[in-house]
C-alpha cells in the first residue's frame, strides 16, 4: 500500500505545474538609512509590502537596510546596475553627471508642493523624457515638498543666511542659496547630521517632513519657512533583471509602480508635513519664521533668474521646461475644484 501511495504522489507531482513547486524570485531592495525613515515609510515600503503580498509564492522583495548592500549614495545607480542590488532608492541629484536632465524637477520656486513635483517627475519619467534612466525600470520617481533651511544660527531673514554654510541636495538648488546670500555645500542627506554636529556647516535645506529623519530637528532649532527646491528621489530596478522575471511578477511590479506609488507617497507626505510644521510652531525651544513679502519677491526674483538662465542655455532645457510646465498646468487644474453651478 506504501508503494501505492509513493506512485500516486510521484504522478501528481509531475503532473503540477513548474511554477506551482518553484520558489518564489528573490530579489534584493537596497536603502541607505533606516526602516523608520520617512523615506522609506512612504515612497519604499507601499510598494514593497503591496507586491510581497500579492506575489506570494511568485516573488519576494527583501529589503538591505542601513546601508547594508552600500551607503554612498552616489554609487547606489551603479550598484543597481553591476547586480550587486536588484532594485535601489537613489538621490539622482547626487549623480548629475548621470541624470543630467533633473535639473527641470530641481529648479527652485517651480513647484508649491509635493503633491506638483511628484507628479510631474512621475510624467516625465513615463514620458522617456529624461535622460539616465536608460539601464533602469523606474519604479517609483518621487520629489520632496520645496525644501525649508534649518540652521543651528539664527533664521530670521533671508539676511541672516549670509555667511551661513548650508547644506544641499543638489548643484540646483546650491545655485538657489548662493542667490540667497549664503555658501552651499553640497552634501548626502545621510552624511548632513555629522556635518552639522561638527560645526563643519550651519544648517541645512531639508524638506519639513523628514526635519528629524536623520538628526536635522535635534541639532538645529531655527527654522526658516521659505521653500527652495524639491529633492527628486526615485526607485530603480535593474532593467535586465526586470525583464527576466515571470510575465505574472513583471505586472505585479508594473502595477505597483508609476501613478500608483506617487498616490500612495503623496497622501502620507502631506499629512506627515503638515503634522511637522505644527510640532515646530508649538515648540517653545524652536524659532520658526516665514519670510516676510519683500524677502519672498527677493527670492522668487532670484529663483526665477536661475530657471530663466538654465532654460536659455540651451534648446533641451527649453524643451524640458515646456513641457515641465504644460504637466504641471494640468496637475494644477486637476486639482482645483469644479465651480459650483448655480439655478
Amino acid at each position: 500500500m506504501r508503494s501505492s501511495l509513493l506512485r500516486m504522489l510521484t504522478v501528481v507531482l509531475t503532473l503540477l505545474p513548474p511554477t506551482a513547486m518553484a520558489a518564489p524570485v528573490k530579489l534584493k531592495l537596497s536603502f541607505f538609512t533606516s526602516d523608520r525613515s520617512i523615506a522609506y515609510q512612504m515612497a519604499v515600503k507601499p510598494f514593497v509590502d503591496a507586491v510581497n503580498r500579492d506575489g506570494k509564492g511568485l516573488i519576494e522583495i527583501d529589503v538591505y537596510f542601513s546601508g547594508a548592500l552600500g551607503r554612498v549614495q552616489r554609487e547606489l545607480p551603479q550598484q543597481v546596475r553591476s547586480g550587486v542590488a536588484d532594485i535601489a532608492f537613489i538621490v539622482p541629484g547626487q549623480n548629475p553627471d548621470v541624470f543630467t536632465d533633473n535639473v527641470v524637477v530641481e529648479l527652485p520656486g517651480l513647484f508649491h508642493d509635493v503633491r506638483e513635483a511628484t507628479l510631474t517627475y512621475t510624467r516625465l519619467v513615463a514620458a522617456g523624457a529624461l535622460a539616465g534612466y536608460q539601464d533602469f525600470v523606474v519604479i517609483g520617481a518621487y520629489g520632496t515638498a520645496p525644501e525649508i533651511i534649518t540652521s543651528r544660527k539664527p533664521l530670521k531673514t533671508l539676511a541672516d543666511l549670509k555667511g551661513q554654510k548650508i547644506r544641499v541636495n543638489n548643484a540646483t538648488e546650491g545655485k538657489a542659496v548662493a542667490k540667497l546670500g549664503a555658501t552651499p555645500v553640497p552634501l548626502a542627506f545621510n552624511e548632513t547630521s555629522p556635518a552639522i554636529a561638527s560645526g563643519a556647516i550651519d544648517g541645512a535645506t531639508v524638506a519639513g517632513a523628514q526635519l528629524f529623519d536623520v538628526g536635522f530637528g535635534s541639532l538645529t532649532t531655527n527654522h526658516y519657512l521659505l521653500g527652495t527646491s524639491p529633492a527628486p528621489l526615485a526607485l530603480v530596478m535593474n532593467r535586465k533583471v526586470f525583464d527576466g522575471l515571470p510575465a505574472e511578477a513583471k505586472t505585479l511590479i508594473t502595477k505597483y509602480s508609476g501613478e500608483w506609488t506617487a498616490q500612495q507617497y503623496i497622501q502620507a507626505y502631506e499629512d506627515f508635513d503638515k503634522t511637522v510644521t505644527e510640532q515646530i510652531k508649538m515648540d517653545p525651544r524652536r524659532k520658526v519664521a516665514s519670510p516676510s513679502p519683500d524677502d519672498r519677491a527677493a527670492a522668487q526674483k532670484a529663483f526665477a533668474e536661475i530657471v530663466d538662465t538654465w532654460a536659455a542655455a540651451d534648446a533641451r532645457h527649453m524643451q524640458l521646461l515646456k513641457l515641465a510646465e504644460t504637466m504641471l498646468a494640468k496637475i494644477r487644474a486637476d486639482k482645483t475644484p469644479a465651480p459650483v453651478e448655480r439655478h
